[in-house]
Formats: structure tokens, C-alpha cells, sequence
């Protein structure tokens, strides 16, 4: 007998193929935000509308050996949780009270837009090197659940 996926287990895996859109040649990261079992907007990490992506040009932060977790500014990509947030700006929908879920932690960064944003729960699946994106959520008050993707 098939066992019916958990709502986590199943935003999770649609995050996951989100994913595989990601133009980044280091971390594929896909996330997707969702109130009331309804899917609002889903994001993946990649150039800027209208320019050239590191899957056609090459990556900074790979050419000069930059850490994982350091250095954002130097990233090419929108963030995944980002292009998510953008989506539902660009198409006039509110996050608030909204959980994301994304197969990656969220960055400091993409974590202070995640709680401007009212997102009220972040579900992810693969650690990240930045605890101070915790420390933020933890102040916040925004619930963050690690996900363990189950295996088959």
C-alpha cells in the first residue's frame, strides 16, 4: 500500500523539481511558498531577468574559490527564496502567515526578506553554512523546521 505523502513531504518534493529550473552551477535551490495547501509562487536560483546566466558565462564564486556562505554579494543568481518573494510582489500576493519551503536553509540575506515579508514558517531540507540566518529567524519568531527528505 502507497502511503500518502505528508503536506511537507509533498511541498518539499515540488520544491525539489523547482529546483532543477536553477541556472546555478553550484547549489540547485528551489523553493515555494504556500498558504492554506495552495501554492502562492515558486522561485529557483538564477540571473536576473534578461541576463546572461552562469550556466552560459561561468561562475565568479567558483572561478575564484569562494566559500559557500560567504561573499553573497558576489553571487550572480537571485536566490531562490527571492524569486519566490519577487513573484508574489510582481503578481500582487500576500505572504503573510505563509510557510516556504526551499531545498536549501536560507542565507542571512534571503532570511531578512523571508521575515519582512510575514512568512511565518521556512521548511528546508539541506544545511547551509550561516548561522546567523538562524539567529535571525530565532529573534524574529519565524518557526524553521529541517526537513528530512525521506528515502525511497
Amino acid at each position: 500500500m502507497v502511503q500518502r505523502p505528508t503536506l511537507d513531504e509533498y511541498f518539499m518534493e515540488i520544491a525539489q523539481v523547482v529546483a532543477k529550473r536553477s541556472t546555478c552551477l553550484r547549489n540547485q535551490v528551489g523553493a515555494v511558498i504556500v498558504i492554506d495547501k495552495r501554492i502562492l509562487s515558486t522561485g529557483y536560483n538564477g540571473a536576473p531577468r534578461n541576463l546572461q546566466h552562469c550556466l552560459d558565462i561561468g561562475c565568479i564564486r567558483q572561478q575564484q574559490n569562494i566559500a559557500s556562505g560567504t561573499r553573497h554579494e558576489l553571487c550572480r543568481a537571485v536566490h531562490a527564496e527571492q524569486n519566490a518573494i519577487i513573484q508574489s510582489a510582481l503578481h500582487g500576493v500576500s505572504t503573510e502567515n505563509a510557510t516556504l519551503y526551499c531545498t536549501h536553509q536560507p542565507c542571512v540575506l534571503c532570511a531578512k526578506m523571508i521575515i519582512n515579508s510575514k512568512i511565518k514558517r521556512v521548511v528546508f531540507s539541506n544545511h547551509y553554512p550561516d548561522d546567523e540566518a538562524m539567529n535571525f529567524f530565532n529573534s524574529a519568531g519565524v518557526e524553521v523546521t529541517s526537513f528530512t527528505v525521506p528515502s525511497e
